[in-house]
């Protein structure tokens, strides 16, 4: 059987097909190279930002910022709007980040603990200095308890997960108390004081404003402080994709808080003030609590990394957190690490 002709004009037509196709595929590459070291946006690149979403509490700089509207003034000329949004404590706050609801946040020592614990997607990107007065353990005016070593047996209420439940811990061992001797009851706030008013607990671990409304209002008497105890860090942390595909956003925010810091230093009566009619406290409760601020925000170090670790360590020894983490897995991208940060 006579094997049949090869067409001529066809193996020409595919020749010149695979040579179109190799072509594209290296036009393509080099095209996507020069756009890479141009700074051209990329098929993966970050949609441009148009809103960011804050979780904030009562307390702390974040309040101060939102008052004072800098932050909202400075991303407005890049068209990205500020979204803030209040959150009751820490642990409600970032269960917001992880389900996406905000982008960035700021809370105490624990809720990171206990988030990470969790398996929260996020990292820290700055704290603010230590302010171990700022919390406390408080008891009624009236109260027989005196010292630490009347809590053994007590009902205790504080908001699970807190920065405050760190400062339980440290206080018992203290007092060489069990964390297992005493009653604890885990309530947000606005419950756990009203729990504290009708007598149902006996003792109350909070931190500002709510302590310094406590003291004002209430004649709670306070035990004892985070003094000597505690650090008690405020903390900033963001959702981890946010921080990787954002970092020039990150580091506004970081740099606005630092100028609102120092203002801040420097006029504590408008602090007073702008915190008074922000969280609709009194303003001898807002003076209070503002008196005992720590202001200076940075970027997180080693040192602050392993103080949160020995943190992570207790909780995890008491089996308040089911199972052993490293903080450094979240600590910040290399982008945000030793950023130089503005001073007003």
């Amino acid at each position: 059987m006579t094997a049949p002709i090869a067409d001529p004009t066809a193996d020409a037509l595919e020749h010149a097909r695979q040579r179109r196709r190799t072509l594209g595929l290296l036009f393509a590459s080099a095209a996507g190279a020069f756009a890479a070291t141009a700074g051209l946006p990329q098929a993966q690149a970050a949609e441009p930002l148009q809103e960011l979403r804050i979780g904030y509490q009562k307390y702390g700089t974040f309040t101060l910022l939102k008052g004072r509207g800098a932050l909202d003034q400075r991303l407005a000329a890049k068209n990205i709007e500020v979204k803030w949004t209040e959150f009751p404590a820490g642990p409600q706050l970032l269960e917001g980040l992880n389900v996406g609801s905000i982008d960035i946040g700021t809370v105490g020592e624990a809720p990171p603990i206990f988030a990470q614990a969790a398996g929260a997607n996020m990292v820290y990107i700055g704290n603010e200095p230590p302010s171990p007065n700022s919390e406390a353990i408080v008891v009624p005016k009236n109260s027989t308890v005196r010292s630490l070593a009347d809590l053994k047996g007590k009902k205790i209420v504080l908001n699970k997960g807190s920065n405050v439940h760190f400062l339980l811990v440290k206080a018992l061992e203290k007092a060489n108390i069990d964390y297992r001797a005493v009653q604890p009851v885990y309530l947000p706030p606005a419950d756990a004081r009203a729990a504290f008013e009708r007598g149902a607990v006996d003792a109350w671990v909070i931190w500002d404003p709510f302590l310094a409304a406590a003291e004002k209002q209430l004649g709670a008497r306070v035990l004892v402080t985070g003094q000597g105890l505690v650090a008690n860090h405020q903390f900033y942390l963001a959702a981890r994709p946010f921080a990787e595909q954002h970092p020039d956003v990150v580091r506004i925010v970081l740099d606005e808080l630092a100028k609102v810091d120092a203002w801040g230093a420097a006029h504590p009566r408008d602090v007073s003030a702008i915190l008074s009619a922000q969280t609709a406290l009194p303003p001898e409760v807002v003076a209070l609590a503002a008196g005992r601020y720590a202001y200076g925000v940075r970027t997180i170090t080693p040192e602050v990394l392993a103080a949160q670790q020995k943190i992570a360590d207790a909780f995890h020894n008491l089996k308040l957190i089911p199972k052993p983490i490293a903080v450094r897995d979240i600590a910040p991208p290399p982008q945000l690490v030793n950023l130089t940060l503005a001073k007003e």
